[in-house]
């Protein structure tokens, strides 16, 4: 009897920070059996690098010389990604405010964007995976099966974001001046700028819980499955 199973999809989450599309992405793809591909983490373990090895983050040409030498690594577990920089877990590290900060400055450079997209294709392309970052729909994965923007009110990323972080008083006011940077940079950068890509599925998550959003998620998952071909 010939075996026929649901052909994986490749599933994109894009969104600015704080829309949740880190917390959707990983419950998403361990609902489907699917690997959790963190653009975001990847980018992070790279600032960290360049951190570590005192790299400027201006300096296109060392970064990508760094990108080259670096050895990230994915690796699934029941409460999300391990992060891996050479060999060595950085999971908690690259979450820290010094990283995020410097992974945003770093991910504006073309060529560092380049090596990137290129790493991350090879990761995605037997299908199987949700990926989330800012440019996955529109330009590591212009043709995936699913493409879906999650965002919310500026105001409300912002305040997740601090709940997250246990930010109070002048961190606090610190933390949402950087958020309001990283989406100017995100948003205004030449090479892939935070737009949604024009067949995305647009979720507004500024009034919904996250068993809601993720409700609406696997909806769209259900769709894209039932007309997507079989594999025999």
């Amino acid at each position: 009897m010939t075996d026929i199973s649901p052909r994986k999809l490749i599933i994109a989450i894009d969104g600015p920070a704080g829309a949740g599309k880190s917390t959707i992405a990983s419950r998403l793809a361990r609902k489907l059996g699917y690997v959790n591909l963190e653009s975001g983490a990847m980018y992070r373990a790279l600032a960290l690098k360049a951190i570590e090895w005192d790299a400027s983050f201006e300096d296109e040409v060392a970064l990508v010389k760094l990108a080259h030498d670096a050895r990230v690594e994915l690796e699934p577990t029941i409460g999300g990604n391990r992060v891996l920089l050479g060999g060595r877990d950085v999971s908690a590290r690259i979450r820290e405010r010094d990283v995020t900060e410097a992974a945003s400055r770093v991910s504006v450079h073309p060529k560092v964007r380049e090596w990137m997209v290129a790493r991350q294709r090879e990761m995605g392309a037997g299908g199987g995976v949700v990926m989330e970052g800012r440019d996955i729909g529109t330009k590591v994965f212009p043709d995936a099966d699913l493409k879906i923007f999650l965002d919310a009110d500026p105001g409300v990323r912002e305040r997740r974001r601090l709940e997250q972080q246990h930010a109070k008083g002048p961190s606090a006011e610190s933390m949402a001046a950087e958020l309001r940077e990283r989406d100017q940079r995100d948003r205004t950068r030449a090479n892939s700028p935070l737009v949604a890509a024009p067949d995305a599925v647009i979720i507004d998550s500024s009034h919904l819980a996250e068993d809601q959003v993720l409700a609406q998620v696997e909806g769209l998952v259900q769709a894209a499955l039932a007309k997507s071909p079989v594999e025999h």
